[in-house]
């Protein structure tokens, strides 16, 4: 009788590979949990420490069409705080009503996943990102003189600048292109998203989700490989990766290593905060829900030598899906603006 029990636990053990099965204890899963925790302070490089002035400025910019040509668009145009700094759109728009050829990717923890950022890693930086969107000619459509000439003509901006950046306090024309990278950028790292369900069981609140939302974590971080790519507090190793989607001219970060297999069809990994808010889903918004983006991985994408090895067909469950989906859904938190319209602190905070 003993055996044949233990067989049976042995049989759904395997059906249910990482996860845990009803009437089963509970694991322990202080040690998967750990490197989920949120960092105690937001970084900041030492080339462009935080101040509460430089971040004001930051703000004022990133939601004025100033920056635009024609006085139409702004950072926010894109990256709506409503939509968790993102749009609602499957691809970016453009200035002339057509479409860019990718999703506007959200600025949610951007500080923690800053190296070569764009879907495709063309920014070596946060302070290299802004003048990509300001001089594009489909999108903000500006030059850098130009600019520069805008707002130094605004005296409460010249003031700002010299507030914002004391080395400046008497020059007579404060306003340069890397002042500018450095404000914007200063304001999008305060950019986080705020405590969820799951941080609040990271620290110790076993109620904090739900049953479905344990077992999704487990298959998360297990049989179905998502942890790979989606690590850290953030879910996102800040990596590209070939997911098995990406056809055609759909190149991406192998459009800077024309010679490398791996990076051929490969996108930045994006981060799982508010994830479950921000639809459509891929690189292109291909994927209207959720459920379909489990479907994609469970069916394991193109197979192709680009292909990552940590993606393959996973044979999935109706149930472990719903659990999946439960755990993404743990992610989410409680919708506030952040820093977009909140006062914003005199020393770097705490996320």
């Amino acid at each position: 009788m003993a055996t044949r029990i233990a067989g049976a636990a042995i049989a759904l053990i395997a059906i249910v590979g990482c996860s845990w099965a009803v009437g089963m204890t509970e694991p322990d899963r202080t040690a998967q949990l750990a490197p989920f925790r949120r960092a105690d302070a937001i970084p900041f490089p030492e080339t462009n420490p935080y101040s509460r002035a430089k971040a004001e400025l930051g703000r004022s910019l990133f939601f004025d069409p100033v920056l635009s040509r024609d006085g139409t668009r702004t950072c926010g145009t894109c990256h709506l705080p409503s939509n968790d700094w993102t749009d609602d759109r499957p691809r970016a728009p453009r200035n002339d009503g057509a479409a860019m050829a990718t999703r506007t990717p959200t600025l949610l923890d951007v500080a923690w996943s800053e190296r070569s950022l764009g879907w495709d890693g063309q920014f070596r930086d946060l302070e290299s990102v802004a003048f990509g969107p300001i001089t594009a000619a489909a999108n903000m459509n500006m030059t850098e003189a130009l600019l520069i000439e805008r707002l130094s003509a605004v005296p409460s901006y010249v003031s700002a600048f010299r507030a914002a950046f004391p080395e400046a306090a008497d020059e007579a024309r404060p306003i340069t292109r890397l002042r500018i990278e450095q404000a914007l950028a200063t304001f999008q790292r305060l950019i986080v998203a705020g405590p969820a369900p799951f941080d609040r069981w990271v620290s110790g609140e076993t109620g904090a989700v739900s049953a479905a939302a344990r077992r999704g974590f487990d298959l998360f971080t297990g049989r179905a490989h998502c942890e790979a790519c989606h690590s850290g507090p953030s879910f996102t190793d800040g990596s590209f990766h070939d997911i098995g989607t990406a056809q055609g001219e759909e190149i991406g970060r192998g459009r800077f290593f024309p010679t490398s297999t791996a990076l051929r069809h490969a996108f930045k990994t994006p981060t799982l905060r508010n994830v479950a808010r921000r639809p459509p889903y891929m690189h292109d918004g291909s994927v209207t829900t959720l459920a379909a983006v489990i479907d994609l991985y469970d069916r394991g994408g193109i197979d192709r030598p680009s292909r990552s090895r940590d993606i393959r067909p996973l044979n999935l469950t109706p149930g472990e899906k719903a659990d999946l989906i439960a755990f993404l859904e743990s992610l989410t938190d409680a919708g506030a603006d952040g820093p977009a319209y909140q006062p914003l602190p005199d020393h770097p905070p705490t996320p």
